[in-house]
C-alpha cells in the first residue's frame, strides 16, 4: 500500500514540500514524553549560544562555495528557528506557522512596489519604502520617548557590523559626510587625538580615542561600499594563513620562532605573502 514504506513517505514529503511539517513533528516528538532528555531540558536561554554558533558556521559555509555544506548549515539554523517556535508553542504562544504567516504579512506590507501601487525604480527607493513603513508600524513614542533612528540595531551584533548599521541609519536621516574625503580627514583627526592621548599617558582617553578611530575606519568602509565585518574577517584569514606560512618556514629551517630575529620573520612573511 502506498505510503507504508518510510522511504516512500520521505520522498512524498520532499515532493509535496512537507519537509518543514515533518521537522516540526520530529521536534515535537523529541520534546514530548519519552523523547530526548537533552532536547526536553532546553530553554530559550540555553539555545542562545547554539543559535550564535550555528549562525557563524552558516556564514563560513556561505563563503566556502560548497552547496552541500551550505544546505547542511542552513538546516542547522532552521532547527534553531523551529526549536524556539516549538518552545513558544508549548507555552501557548505563537507557533512556527504563526511566525511564518506574520513574516509573510510583513513582507507583503513592506513591498508596496511589488504587491501594491507604490513605485520603487531602484534598491535605494525600495529601502526608503521599507524604512518608512517600518517606522509607521512602530509606536511614535512611549515611556522611553519618541523612537530613534538608532532603534532596531541589535546591541548583540559584532561591533564592526553594528557600527556600520548605526552609521547607515543615521545617513538615511541626512546625518552624513558629503563624500569619502570628509571621512578620510576625520580619520586623520582621530589618529592625532589618539596620539595626543598616548602622549598624555591617559589610559581611559586612549581607549576612548581608539574606539573613535575604529568607528571612523568603519565609516570609511561604508563610503567605499565595503562591508567592514567581512573585510576584517578576510584580513584575519589572510593573517592566519600567512603566519602559518612563517611557522612552516621556521620549522623547515629548524628554528623556533621565539629565537628568530624580526628581520628573519619579516623575510618569511614576505614569502608567505607572495603565496597568497
Amino acid at each position: 500500500m502506498a505510503g507504508t514504506d518510510p522511504a516512500d513517505d520521505a520522498c512524498l514529503a520532499r515532493r509535496t514540500g512537507g519537509g518543514v511539517a515533518r521537522l516540526c513533528a520530529i521536534l515535537a516528538r523529541l520534546r514530548g514524553p519519552g523523547g530526548c532528555p537533552w532536547d526536553r531540558e532546553q530553554t530559550l536561554r540555553t539555545l542562545k549560544s547554539h543559535l550564535l554558533e550555528e549562525t557563524y558556521e552558516l556564514l563560513e559555509a556561505m563563503d566556502g562555495g560548497d552547496p552541500e555544506a551550505h544546505a547542511e548549515e542552513l538546516g542547522d539554523v532552521l532547527l534553531q528557528v523551529v526549536f524556539q517556535a516549538r518552545l513558544r508553542e508549548e507555552r501557548g504562544d505563537s507557533g512556527l506557522d504563526d511566525v511564518a504567516h506574520r513574516l509573510a504579512d510583513k513582507l507583503v506590507r513592506r513591498h508596496p512596489h511589488v504587491f501594491g501601487g507604490a513605485c520603487a525604480p531602484d534598491s535605494a527607493a525600495a529601502l526608503r519604502n521599507w524604512e518608512a513603513i517600518k517606522r509607521a508600524e512602530k509606536p511614535a513614542g512611549g515611556a522611553s520617548g519618541p523612537r530613534s533612528a538608532m532603534d532596531g540595531v541589535p546591541a548583540a551584533l559584532p561591533a564592526l557590523a553594528r557600527a556600520q548599521r548605526l552609521q547607515g541609519k543615521a545617513a538615511r536621516r541626512g546625518f552624513d559626510w558629503p563624500d569619502a574625503e570628509g571621512v578620510e580627514a576625520k580619520l586623520q583627526e582621530e589618529q592625532a587625538e589618539l596620539a595626543a592621548a598616548r602622549a598624555a599617558d591617559d589610559a581611559e582617553a586612549v581607549r576612548h580615542e581608539a574606539g573613535d578611530l575604529l568607528f571612523t575606519v568603519v565609516n570609511l568602509c561604508r563610503f567605499l561600499q565595503v562591508d567592514a565585518e567581512e573585510a576584517l574577517q578576510a584580513a584575519n584569514a589572510r593573517f592566519s594563513r600567512r603566519f602559518r606560512g612563517v611557522e612552516r618556514r621556521a620549522a623547515a629551517a629548524g628554528r623556533d620562532l621565539r629565537d628568530c630575529t624580526m628581520a628573519e620573520m619579516d623575510a618569511w612573511w614576505e614569502e608567505a605573502k607572495a603565496d597568497g
